[in-house]
């Protein structure tokens, strides 16, 4: 299993119907801006904070919104993909 979590410095804030992550601290000197999240993204990120491994984290994605397995299972991979480009997490 493949250890991640949410690098420091980055926080999800929930401001009206948005979810976006802010960097804050010494983060804040590299990372500029913000990033929105949709509902599903803001589920993942909130479920790898939390600690939960890809496969459960795609498991309560299937759950959630009634996706197939494997529907789930790549939407999932391809989020936590594309939070380590951005430099949102540390795998």
């Amino acid at each position: 299993m493949i250890a991640m979590k949410i690098k420091e410095g980055f926080v999800l804030r929930r401001v009206l119907d948005e979810a976006i992550v802010i960097a804050s601290g010494k983060a804040s000197h590299d990372f500029h801006g913000m990033v929105k999240l949709n509902d599903s993204a803001a589920d993942i990120w909130e479920w790898i904070a939390a600690g939960l491994s890809e496969t459960d984290i795609a498991g309560k994605l299937a759950e959630k919104y009634e996706l197939p397995a494997e529907k789930a299972k790549t939407d999932t991979a391809a989020m936590i993909s594309q939070m380590t480009e951005v430099g949102l997490l540390e795998i």
